[in-house]
């Protein structure tokens, strides 16, 4: 190491080690200045003022059911669990209660479920319930403990200085201190990993040393537990803290290193991104607060901030999070964890002002330093508009390991997004649909993801936990809108080996009015095998709302005995092109999820296209696809082989082609028209695509023209192997030449013979 270096990772070492002062409380959620400045602006500031009125309700409520610390004995929806829960919530905002009123009842209310608390800790071991890789004292799993201590050291921080010091040395001593070793000492297992979990851990610890200004604890959140501090931590060009090249990966620095991308995506998908945001956060917000000289915000460019934005980007119309790997259905930027989060980035980012209609859309905000500033900021009329926009969040700590692409309608009338996933795995939480699409128009599922099969905190779903049936449905790769290969899911449903692995993104651009386009290639996922899918959205005054144009080409060194692409459709079948013959109650299949998808319809092909029209929520949607009479076209229902009843009763259409090497897909999806039930008028019912034709298909190109029934065509070409943007093409179609520059084109034409 240089003299030079040795002597800034010296400073920084002793920056690390140096004690704080035992009077700097509130400091974590609350400053000083901040309570000062609250107590000032409360009914003057109608969004803060509004926020004091709700959670004081809330917490006098829970105060006057008296103290209960039950025995844990529950799995998550049980009793003893949902009461934790409750406690962990109410101390944290009691413990801003008391330092906004000064009431002594909170602090009284806190202190005496901490008592109970820290007479109950010795008591247990792990808990009962055998679960988890990782079982907790209060919880089932550590991770809902560490949720426990992240909440509840904030309650502390508030009333640190009015316990008693003898009393506060004994929580200490006897509680607080046993509790972050048993997350992190005793259960490595949970602390040390590259996990949202583990974040939960380092924050927990973390904050409980902060508080206590126990330094061994705040180096073991940074760095994991059993590791040392690394004597060449130096910082970059804005102050912030980097990590050399071949350092330990565990902690909450590795965590930040490792589950977000430079776009800010999170491995593990928006929805876990959504949960761990808050001990990112929050514990980032505790480090600036106790910690200025680390410049936490900074990091990595300013990674946690940016992770902000790729969370909402990653929303629907109504602010609803996209359902990729596991994820509930309905989980929205409305959470508590977001509420914190957009606060947080507004506060201690560049006071964003279209952050402040995110603000203003989840109707509250922290009574602390940050909910401070956007409740100034809401009240001064700074707020913009916040613009959802067609993005690409590349994945993999680099930006080098595939992503999520985005596309969404210039309009705001027509409001239509597309999202292509072709990002890594996710890890345990991820699900083998590589190259999978899901689409909206406004807040309406059009082709839905069916997001993880679980029933979050009700205790009669198998204790609120994760059904069997996500892994034997809900990650298999038939239950998403990508194409599964002679009924296996990709990876042959091995995460192990999917984990290693990741689609490659071939192209995003977005910068045409007329024509956004998203392609990626999967080489990995069967072996033998390329699977390479374009979506590209098509916005021109031919079509009432955009159209989505899809091709899937599959390139393969055999023969397969199917290759199945599904569409996940939502509402009511109107119209088809093909007859159907009915054969109710079959499953499709034995295994791979297709043991829970019953056969509705089957039928073959009657033409060279295949039309599906259906309709959902007051409008029309249509699919219009390539097809030979060897094809088939399925239509199916989830919920087979489902005796509890823990699947929902979802349509699916199937397209599937028997007996190929090589194959393509390609469909147009169009959505047009109303039907108002009051005035019983339907209105341009029908899709303007009178055919679509594949003009070539090869490695090296893709060509398809769309005929409409209004007499125009346009064709869509785009080269499959050199993605550059100056490269020249030229392309014999018959007796003429299709030439264009870069990757892809649109070209408007006559209909071509």
């Amino acid at each position: 190491m240089s003299k030079l270096r040795y002597i800034v990772g010296l400073t920084v070492l002793v920056l690390f080690t140096c004690p704080l002062s035992g009077q700097d409380h509130p400091s974590v959620f609350l400053t000083q200045k901040g309570v000062r400045e609250i107590k000032q602006q409360l009914g003057k500031l109608p969004f803060l003022n509004r926020s004091f009125q709700q959670l004081q309700k809330e917490v006098d409520a829970e105060i006057r059911k008296g103290i209960q610390v039950p025995v844990p004995k529950d799995l998550a929806g049980g009793y003893s669990h949902e009461q934790h829960k409750r406690n962990f919530s109410t101390l944290q905002k009691a413990g801003v209660l008391y330092q906004l009123t000064n009431d002594i009842q909170y602090a009284v209310f806190i202190r005496g479920v901490l008592r109970e608390y820290a007479r109950l800790f010795p008591t247990l071991d792990r808990h009962p319930a055998t679960r988890s890789y990782a079982r907790g004292k209060f919880f089932w799993q550590c991770l809902n403990d560490a949720n426990w201590l992240v909440y509840v050291s904030q309650a502390y921080d508030c009333i640190y200085n009015w316990l008693d010091p003898a009393e506060r040395e004994q929580l200490n001593r006897e509680f607080f201190r046993p509790y972050a070793d048993f997350l992190s000492v005793e259960t490595p297992q949970f602390f040390n990993r590259i996990h949202n979990h583990s974040t939960w851990g380092n924050a927990a610890v973390g904050m409980i040393g902060l508080v206590m200004n126990d330094e061994k604890l705040v180096q073991r959140a940074l760095y994991g537990s059993g590791h040392k501090v690394p004597a060449d931590m130096v910082r970059d060009n804005d102050g912030g803290l980097i990590q050399l090249p071949g350092q330990a990966k565990a902690g909450f620095l590795a965590q930040i290193d490792e589950a977000f991308s430079p776009d800010g995506y999170y491995t593990e998908g928006p929805y876990y991104q959504r949960y761990a945001m808050y001990p990112f956060l929050i514990f980032a917000q505790a480090l600036q607060n106790k910690r200025p000289d680390l410049n936490i915000f900074s990091y990595r460019e300013g990674v946690l901030l940016k992770a902000v934005y790729a969370l909402l980007y990653q929303t629907n119309a109504t602010g609803e999070f996209f359902p990729v790997n596991d994820a509930q259905k309905g989980m929205s930027f409305l959470s508590r964890e977001l509420v914190t989060a957009v606060n947080i980035a507004y506060h201690f980012g560049e006071k964003d002002p279209s952050l402040l209609t995110v603000v203003e859309q989840q109707g509250r905000v922290p009574l602390n330093d940050t909910g401070l500033s956007t409740a100034r900021a809401l009240a001064a009329g700074k707020a913009v508009p916040f613009v959802r926009k067609s993005v690409e969040l590349k994945d993999g700590a680099s930006g080098a390991e595939g992503g999520i692409g985005i596309l969404r309608s210039h309009s705001a009338e027509n409001d239509l997004c597309v999202v292509m996933k072709y990002s890594k795995h996710g890890m345990g939480h991820g699900h083998f649909d590589k190259l999978s699409i899901l689409m909206y128009h406004g807040e309406t599922e059009v082709y839905q993801d069916y997001g993880s099969a679980r029933w979050v905190n009700i205790e009669q779903k198998d204790g609120g936990g994760y059904l069997k049936e996500n892994n034997t449905w809900a990650k298999q790769t038939i239950a998403h809108n990508t194409v599964s290969v002679d009924q296996r899911s990709q990876f042959d449903g091995d995460v192990r080996l999917a984990d290693r692995h990741h689609p490659t993104r071939y192209l995003f651009d977005t910068s045409d009015m007329e024509i956004q386009v998203v392609s990626a290639v999967e080489p990995s996922a069967y072996p033998g095998m390329e699977l390479h899918r374009t979506i590209a959205m098509i916005s021109n005054d031919q079509f009432e709302n955009p159209v989505i144009l899809d091709l899937f080409r599959i390139s393969s060194e055999s023969a397969h005995k199917t290759y199945d692409l599904p569409f996940y459709f939502q509402g009511d079948v109107m119209k088809t092109s093909f007859s159907t013959e009915l054969r109710l109650f079959e499953s499709l299949g034995n295994d791979h999820g297709y043991q829970h998808l019953g056969i509705e319809a089957i039928s073959r092909p009657e033409q060279d296209n295949v039309v599906f029209n259906w309709f959902h929520e007051d409008r029309f949607y249509t699919l219009t696809a390539t097809a030979d009479s060897t094809d088939q076209v399925i239509f199916g229902r989830t919920g087979k082989a489902d005796p509890s009843f823990n699947l929902r009763r979802d349509p699916v259409l199937i397209l599937r082609k028997n007996n190929r090497r090589d194959a393509v897909f390609v469909s147009a999806t169009e959505c047009h028209g109303r039907y108002s039930p009051v005035t019983e008028i339907a209105s341009n019912a029908y899709g303007n695509i009178k055919k679509i034709n594949i003009l070539k298909n090869n490695d090296q190109y893709s060509i398809v023209q769309l005929d409409t029934k209004t007499g125009r065509s346009m064709i869509f070409a785009i080269c499959n192997s050199d993605n550059g943007a100056s490269v020249h093409h030229e392309v014999v179609i018959g007796n003429e030449v299709v030439e264009w520059d870069g990757p892809f084109t649109l070209i408007h034409r006559k209909p071509m013979n």
